[in-house]
């Protein structure tokens, strides 16, 4: 029976990311990942400056992907542009394929000195209430810290109790590979005011990501918030959505069929003794746009780092870092996700954000989660006051989330 101090289940961005720094710190490591070369995950590809910071952190070279300089966003009639702010984080952004991106981020864990176990189910042993290995097959390994990075709603975050919250807020996305005369632009594009199927407003987006390789990834997110919900077509969406703006990108036909995905945004049970669960499968996905990777990188250092401090702390410490660092401001963003689930305050809270550039570069700061907590800015004072003001609702909110809930879960059982 192998015994290791980490042992790490999944290789994506957050998996990888915690099997790097934990190989580096001196740990011994195993990481169990199905696909050794890279997973072909449903995602819209972008990266953030956010995630770029953490990947030079990491020392991942992401120059051979296409560079972004700022977003496009449309409203309506109302388009603005505007590029990444200077501040704490990079000034650029990149799409990067996740099937590249993965492959990339997995050999930089290889490097590091994690060793790679291929395997079919990977499943947390459990002794006594505390995890205490990972097992495939007939064969355990034995870890002091496993770290279950294989997703929402894998099978390891399910069997220790790593599930979305009922009732909270959650996401469905589809995306499609489409190649385009522009693929070489330099912004990615976001749609805020994207249609059902009755025609009403969509509490979610439709993006063009151009990938600089004659392709771009189209997509479109909806928000369970919406009052028709249960009801939702995204294949019909993501159609309309390529249909509006198929002239402007110059879109051809999708290269591959269309992969959807959901984005719980609220987990239950993020840690526990001998095991800590990071990106996804910790609920880590930004509710403002569905945006994960940079803080399934983060999740994972974060991961190693308190392990390298004390192991038999990791867990508790993991929980509070999180509660300080991360739950204020995603429970602020799920409470808008409520709130924007009315279309008519929905178009009144676009009408001012688009207003200005000066308010478009707010709302940026604010979505893409580009505030440094260590420097008062603008944007991080906006979102504390909202958030303060909107924890008023949360009674309501809470009852409205009781109410739908029956929807909610008919509605993951048909996504699935």
């Amino acid at each position: 029976m192998e015994h290791v101090d980490v042992a790490v289940i999944g290789a994506g961005p957050a998996g990888s990311s915690a099997a790097t720094w934990a190989a580096r710190s001196g740990a011994r490591v195993a990481l169990f990942e199905k696909s050794t070369q890279g997973r072909d995950k449903s995602c819209g590809d972008g990266l953030t400056p956010r995630a770029v910071a953490e990947l030079r952190r990491l020392g991942v070279d992401i120059s051979r992907f296409h560079r972004i300089d700022g977003l496009r966003v449309q409203a309506g009639t109302k388009e603005r542009e505007v590029l990444w702010p200077d501040g704490a984080f990079p000034n650029m952004g990149a799409v990067a394929p996740r099937a590249e991106f993965d492959a990339l981020v997995l050999q930089t864990a290889l490097d590091a000195g994690a060793q790679l176990h291929e395997h079919s189910v990977a499943e947390p042993v459990i002794e006594r209430g505390r995890v205490i290995g990972v097992q495939v097959g007939s064969e355990v390994t034995r870890a002091d810290l496993v770290v279950v990075a294989s997703g929402a709603g894998s099978p390891a975050a399910k069997m220790l109790g790593a599930t979305r919250v009922e009732g909270s807020p959650f996401g469905l996305a589809i995306r499609a590979y489409v190649p385009s005369t522009k693929a070489d632009d330099r912004h990615m594009e976001a749609c805020l005011t994207v249609k059902g199927p009755d025609g009403a407003l969509v509490p979610g987006y439709g993006w063009v990501f151009p990938a600089g390789n004659g392709i771009v990834n189209v997509g479109v997110g909806a928000l369970s918030t919406m009052r028709n919900f249960s009801q939702l077509n995204l294949n019909t969406m993501l159609d309309s959505y390529m249909a509006q703006v198929g002239r402007a990108w110059g879109l051809g036909e999708p290269v591959a069929r269309p992969k959807a995905w959901r984005l719980p945004m609220h987990v239950e049970n993020r840690s526990g003794p001998g095991w800590v669960a990071v990106g996804d499968a910790a609920g880590l996905v930004n509710p403002f746009n569905g945006e994960g990777i940079d803080y399934a990188l983060e999740s994972g250092r974060h991961a190693a780092e308190l392990f390298a401090i004390n192991p038999g702390t990791v867990h508790a410490a993991y929980d509070a870092l999180l509660a300080k660092e991360y739950d204020p401001f995603f429970a602020t963003a799920r409470r808008f996700a409520w709130v924007i689930g009315r279309p008519r305050l929905l178009q009144f809270l676009l009408g001012i954000a688009l207003s200005t550039g000066f308010t478009m570069e707010l709302v940026l700061d604010i979505m893409a989660n580009l505030i440094d907590s260590e420097h008062r800015s603008l944007a991080g004072v906006l979102l504390a006051g909202g958030g303060r003001v909107m924890s008023v609702f949360d009674p309501i909110l809470q009852r409205s989330q009781e109410s739908g809930t029956s929807d909610i879960r008919a509605k993951i059982e048909a996504s699935r």
